[in-house]
Parts: structure tokens; sequence; C-alpha cells
């Protein structure tokens, strides 16, 4: 773990995988989601999905991850990157189209790994086996990133997400028999949703042993069904101190070896009518950096729950 943060950062992670940092360049695909043939989709979600500065999808991957390499690379003078395939439903695709995307990107300089997101009750065989053989032939690593935003199986239907804990725990399972890693979107503060929530969401990440987690802070886009129940007093969001402490406490429960890429979300604020309290990102990070200081948080100090947990009060008993 980092010794300047209480929790294990993913940019250490990925220094310790590469040798060197490593950063991400969004590719935007011409797909949509399942979850939207019938409705608008999730709650929570824009038509924009999550996409915000990425480019049009109509724009080839190729020059899609040249221009944001070049504005990387002038910025950080970075050397080795990974294509991120961040919006909508990536395995929403034809087979052909997907492995075709897949490899335009892969045979792109100095691409060491595909970040692919998409939902877990998109996950099937045929897509891991094209991402099999990506890795094979290129020699890169695969990162599958699953949208759970929360353990609590009754907010998962009141934000319209579409699945519950089981496509999620089958897209876990389906994805580690191939050796990808697995990262975990979460949103700690979804409309009820309490501090339990969060505890049981990291209690139920750690047990599925994910390699990487972002956890977000909800913030509500324009043109969603939750902007729509927000605007007219129907839902409301946690204060700013709660939300802290339920991140603080998600990290004390959370395995120590799970990396944490975010903890806050960031979004332009042209597209949302609510984001972080109005107060920019990196400041929250510092309070709650401050807060876990205060109150000795730090991530994996209450993971002790596994196991066979509860024996240990059996070996106590025979001493």
């Amino acid at each position: 773990m980092d010794g300047k943060l209480p929790y294990y950062p993913y940019s250490e992670y990925l220094k310790h995988r590469y040798g060197e940092k490593v950063y991400k360049l969004s590719v935007n695909l011409p797909v949509g989601c399942p979850n939207r043939l019938t409705g608008r989709g999730c709650a929570f979600c824009s038509e924009l999905g999550a996409g915000f500065e990425a480019m049009e999808s109509s724009v080839p991957v190729r020059e899609q991850l040249l221009k944001m390499r070049q504005r990387i690379e002038e910025k950080y003078h970075a050397h080795r990157f990974i294509a991120y395939f961040q919006n909508y439903t990536n395995t929403f695709l034809p087979l052909p189209r997907f492995r075709n995307y897949m490899e335009e990107a892969a045979k792109f300089p100095d691409i060491v790994e595909l970040a692919v997101s998409t939902r877990p009750d998109c996950i099937s065989v045929e897509y891991l086996e094209i991402l099999a053989g990506i890795r094979k032939r290129y020699g890169i690593h695969i990162t599958i990133e699953l949208g759970l935003q929360t353990s609590n199986y009754h907010t998962l239907m009141q934000m319209g997400r579409g699945h519950t804990l089981a496509e999620f725990i089958d897209a876990v399972l389906a994805v580690r028999s191939y050796d990808f890693d697995i990262c975990a979107h979460v949103i700690l503060n979804l409309p009820g949703d309490t501090l339990f929530d969060a505890v049981e969401t990291a209690k139920f990440l750690s047990a599925l042993r994910v390699q990487i987690v972002k956890a977000h802070s909800l913030y509500i886009a324009k043109g969603t069904s939750l902007c729509e129940a927000y605007e007219k007093g129907e839902v409301s969001i946690c204060t700013k101190e709660a939300y802290l402490k339920r991140a603080a406490a998600f990290l004390d429960y959370l395995n120590p070896e799970i990396a944490v890429e975010r903890l806050f979300s960031r979004v332009p604020e042209k597209d949302a009518v609510f984001c972080n309290w109005g107060i920019s990102w990196w400041k929250l990070r510092d309070e709650l950096l401050e807060y876990m200081r205060g109150t000795g948080s730090f991530q994996g100090r209450k993971f002790h729950y596994l196991d066979g947990a509860a024996l240990g009060a059996l070996e106590e008993a025979n001493r």
C-alpha cells in the first residue's frame, strides 16, 4: 500500500505490473445497451452513457487512440497505454464487430492492456474467447469492468439496473476462469442505500476476489429518470459527511489487495444537476483522507470476516 495513502491506489497497481506509469486512452464504440431496448435504461444513466469526455463513436478506433495518445503524451510524457472501452455495454455487439474493434486496439503501438467495460448480464464464453485469443496473439493484459453499483438487490431493482446479484456473480466466475482482471464499478450513496450497504458491498467484492474497484459518489445526469425524480423532490442524496463516512467504512472492510481506482465522480458540470455537493473531487479526496486519519481508518482495517472467521472463537475456546 502507498505510504502516503490509506488505501491501495490503482496507479500503484499499474506501476507494479508494468514498471512505470500507464495511462488510459478512452475509446467510444458505436454500441448501445440492452437495458435501453425497452425503456430508458438505468435511472442514473444519461443518453451519453459514461463517456462524457470521449470522442464521437463514429471516429475510427485507431484515430481515437492516436488523438488521445497525443493529448496524454504531451501532458504526462507517457509511453505505455491501456485502450479503455468505457462507454455503454461493449460486449453488446455482434461477435465479428467486437473482434475487429478489439484487434484494432490491440495492434496500436504501445498498448499493453485492453479494458472492456460492460454489464454483468452481457458476458458469455464467445466474447471471452475472442479476448483470450487477442491476449495470446499480442501478449497484452485484459481487464473486464463490470457494473455492480451496489450489493443491495432492492436498490438495483429501484434503479432499473435490469440485473441482480446472481448475474454479477455469474459474470465474475466466467471472467475469472480466463484469468482476466476484474474491475467492479460501485456507487456508495444510491437512494435507498445506507452505510450498511457500503460495508456489505465491500465485503461482497472482497469475497469474490476482484482485483480492482472503481467507486463513485452519485451524480445526477441531466435527462435521466433519476434527474426528474430529484427535481420533483422524490429522491434525496446523503450529505457530504455521510458519504465520507461510507467511503471510509467501505475501505475499512475492503480486501487490502484490491486496487482502488476512484472514490468520487468526475463529470462535466454542464452535464449534471448534482455532483459532489458542488465541491471538486480532489478537495473531497483531501477531506476523506483527513477524516480517515482522524478515525484511524485504512483499507483492510476490518478485513477479517472471510476464511472461516467464526472458527477463531472455537480455537480461542480450546486453548
